[in-house]
């Protein structure tokens, strides 16, 4: 039993990681209908500024806090990785809103590899380690939690509050909500569709810099292909929880995790990503708008 209990730790660590990046992705697919694939690489993105920014912190101030250089940490990945979607959003998507669908979806791939290829060139092939940034462990009735895991868990949840706050309940979210339902409308209105839609990607990117800084802590690793694998993961809890939910998205992550975690702790681990799809069809087979999601319905 406390082996299974600690699976389901490790499981609920993992999934809060997932559910940071697919709420981007469920952000942005919400809004304007489009996936951006782009999106696991702008979370890889965000390690490597967090790793960047506590290297120059360690090398400039030696005794500085954990907690505070976290912080730091955080602050400027979710900057510099809201700055890159808002440049993809204006010079690569947002001329292509109007053409067919397909467009910007095969130019979200090349972003993808574009970004991919970019730090595999600045930063290296190798992979990026990092010393411990939080070593505390506490046994619990037999349980290991790892104070990261309370970390991760703690900011998922609190992020997760604080951006559903601002979809439902701000003049912001409002804007995004009329942009969802009817993009021409919404500007007849006099919102700012480009405005709203780059906030959005915004947003999402800044999710996604978190996510990378937990990543980072969590793991003490990072490589430029790390975007790929976790992005598609991101994607399939989206796509899981309901695309265009932001609880869909963070149960759809968790949910992800848990079947990773306890697939690698009693079965091979060689199918532990079979098993993750394989329940992602069965789920879409009987509810293909996804366990949170609403149908569509189609204006006629």
């Amino acid at each position: 039993m406390e082996y299974f209990v600690q699976q389901l730790v490790n499981g609920l660590t993992l999934g809060s990681i997932y559910g940071l990046i697919a709420i981007g992705y469920t952000m942005v697919y919400g809004i304007i209908g489009m996936v951006n694939f782009a999106h696991g690489d702008i979370f890889m993105l965000g390690g490597f500024a967090a790793l960047i920014v506590y290297l120059i912190l360690v090398g400039l101030f030696g005794g500085i806090p954990i907690a505070l250089a976290l912080f730091v940490m955080i602050i400027v990945a979710m900057l510099m990785t809201g700055l890159w979607n808002w440049v993809i959003e204006k010079m690569a998507y947002r001329p292509l809103r109007g053409s067919f669908r397909l467009a910007p979806l095969i130019t979200a791939i090349g972003m993808s590899i574009a970004l991919s290829n970019f730090i595999q060139v600045t930063q290296g092939p190798r992979n990026k380690p990092v010393p411990p940034l939080v070593s505390a462990v506490y046994d619990v009735f037999g349980i290991s939690v790892s104070l990261k895991q309370i970390i991760i868990v703690v900011v998922t949840a609190v992020l997760l509050t604080i951006f559903w706050y601002i979809v439902n309940h701000t003049p912001l979210g409002r804007a995004q909500r009329a942009t969802e339902q009817d993009r021409k409308m919404a500007a007849l209105l006099g919102i700012d569709v480009d405005k709203t839609i780059s906030i959005t990607f915004v947003m999402g990117a800044a999710l996604a810099a978190v996510a990378g800084t937990m990543y980072l802590m969590y793991y003490g690793v990072i490589v430029f292909t790390d975007g790929f694998t976790p992005g598609v993961k991101a994607f399939t809890a989206a796509v899981l929880g309901g695309i265009g939910s932001l609880p869909g998205a963070v149960l759809g992550g968790l949910m992800i995790g848990l079947i990773e975690s306890l697939w690698s702790a009693y079965f091979t681990i060689d199918y532990k990503d079979v098993a993750t799809f394989s329940i992602l069809a069965i789920v879409l087979i009987f509810k293909p708008s996804g366990i949170l999601g609403r149908p569509e319905v189609e204006k006629v």
